[in-house]
């Protein structure tokens, strides 16, 4: 099987080999023919690019500078193309035909320019990929943009997920047809203020930093004789109540657990000064918090979303490691204290917040994965296996979904109401911005669809700008969140939920 890339040859970008390596890597052969478009350039678009470069990622490259040096030298013979994906917004020659003829589209229009017009106009772009030979839609996506820093942030993390999408359909198969969206109508605009007004806000994020912990979690909890979020779709109800931290550490990711007769609160610990996340834990009563969170496992990289499960009696936790690409199984020796490392469940794979459930008598593994660029929360990938060891095989549709607003796991699984659901991370307004639960309407090694029926926001029951974390045990319910938290004493505010200084102004 050959796969044909057709990029612009007047506008040669790095995201062009991540877009190659990412399809290159499996079982087809790949090649790449240069177009000459018809496109109007936007004047000053490279000295903007540039400028981003230099003031916003201090010299960093990104996918949106400028290669030439790519495009000469990927201009081998071209053979014939059994598929071709097409990235410019030429008109398809209708002579030929192929297997398939996908072209993505950007809020419904083509080419690198619709993707850009859609960012600057505000939002990163709804990504279609049209399949020309079978007129439908063979699947679509909504990036996540958290890595996105300014305008080649943005345009690098559209294209990666543009990526994503693409590989999905040419090894998976198109997904369930889609009408062609209609093409949103987008009066002009420059991408010059654009990019001077993300600079501004760059270095208003940069005086932030220096003046406060950022970001700055900690951990809600109540205690509720319904099911209460699950049953409310919204935080009314009992009061929420912030488990103490230290000004210098944040904690987040809670994941509670009754065992041996005591309830232990498992989660990510970060001390701001270090920046690398390890796993702490801190007992539950009936009045809330027992004595100091203590740490229970570290490793020399960062761990956090201590997924717990109990199999054949015994206790066990899935840390996210997803910056050393494995998911590996911790067993508990002496709880709480005491973990050890038992096994690798994946590896290979940037793999975050592992979260498992046990349905029709498989094991699924839920993650957020990521190809390498683009935003860490958009992408859900499923693993299965018929034992928590493993080995955990990858499902038929790799991945099953490409939104911000319900990929990243946010929790574990609940059977509520006879149904399976599952709390998930709706990161349009960035990451953990709010709560979705999810419905599982069907779920097997070769099929998978959920419903988000309810979206969760802080809001004055739970101050912040941030909510993505939602577990219980008994009657012990827990979130999470961000609030200001000053790096200097006197300037620090009480911590009274409801006040609206706590609120992150980030």
């Amino acid at each position: 099987m050959i796969v044909e890339l057709r990029f612009d040859a007047q506008r040669p970008r790095r995201w062009m080999r991540h877009v190659m390596a990412l399809l290159g890597g499996g079982p087809h052969a790949v090649q790449i023919a240069w177009v000459r478009t018809e496109a109007e350039r936007a004047a000053g678009l490279e000295s903007l690019l540039e400028l981003e470069r230099m003031l916003m990622r201090r010299g960093r490259s990104c996918g949106a500078d400028a290669d030439t040096d790519f495009a000469q030298a990927s201009r081998p013979a071209l053979q014939a193309a059994d598929i071709v994906v097409d990235f410019t917004a030429m008109p398809r020659d209708p002579a030929h035909t192929y297997l398939h003829y996908l072209r993505p589209l950007y809020d419904g229009a083509a080419g690198e320019d619709a993707a850009i017009a859609a960012i600057v106009a505000g939002d990163l772009p709804r990504i279609d990929i049209a399949d020309e030979m079978s007129d439908a839609i063979a699947w679509s996506g909504k990036p996540s943009g958290e890595a996105a820093d300014g305008l080649g942030g943005a345009i690098e993390t559209v294209m990666a997920r543009t990526a994503t999408l693409l590989k999905g359909v040419i090894d998976s198969g198109p997904r369930p047809a889609l009408p062609h969206p209609a093409p949103h109508p987008r009066s002009p605009r420059a991408p010059a203020a654009f990019v001077l007004r993300g600079l501004a806000e760059c270095i208003a994020r940069r005086v932030y930093r220096l003046c406060c912990y950022s970001p700055h979690w900690r951990i809600g909890w109540r205690h509720t004789d319904d099911a209460g979020i699950w049953t409310s779709g919204d935080l009314s109800g009992p009061s929420w109540r912030a488990v103490p931290s230290p000004a210098n550490r944040f904690y987040a990711d809670p994941f509670p657990i009754t065992w041996k007769g005591r309830t232990f609160v498992f989660f990510e610990e970060l001390d701001h000064r270090v920046g690398k996340g390890f796993i702490s834990a801190i007992e539950f009563g009936e009045s809330g918090p027992i004595g100091e969170a203590i740490p229970v496992l570290d490793e020399p990289w960062h761990l956090s979303y201590p997924f717990l499960i109990v199999h054949d009696d015994q206790l066990w936790m899935i840390p996210e490691s997803s910056t050393q690409h494995e998911v590996t199984i911790y067993r508990c020796v002496e709880f709480p204290r005491r973990w050890e490392r038992h096994a690798t469940l994946l590896s290979g794979v940037e793999f975050a917040d592992a979260t498992i459930v046990e349905h029709d008598g498989w094991h699924y593994m839920f993650g957020a994965t990521r190809d390498g660029a683009g935003g860490y929360s958009d992408t859900l990938s499923i693993y299965h296996a018929d034992n928590l060891f493993g080995p955990w095989l990858p499902h038929a549709q790799r991945p099953v979904l490409v939104d911000r607003a319900s990929a990243r796991p946010a929790g574990q699984f609940v059977h509520h109401g006879g149904r399976l659901w599952r709390p998930v991370q709706d990161c349009t307004r960035g990451y953990g911005g709010a709560l979705g639960l999810a419905e599982i309407t069907e779920l097997s090694p070769t099929r998978f669809a959920q419903t988000v029926h309810h979206t969760v926001s802080p809001g004055p029951r739970w101050p912040g700008r941030k909510l993505h974390t939602l577990n219980r045990c008994g009657r012990l319910e827990l979130i999470d969140g961000t609030i200001i938290q000053p790096r200097i004493e006197g300037l620090r505010l009480p911590d009274k939920l409801g006040a609206p200084a706590a609120a992150d102004s980030r």
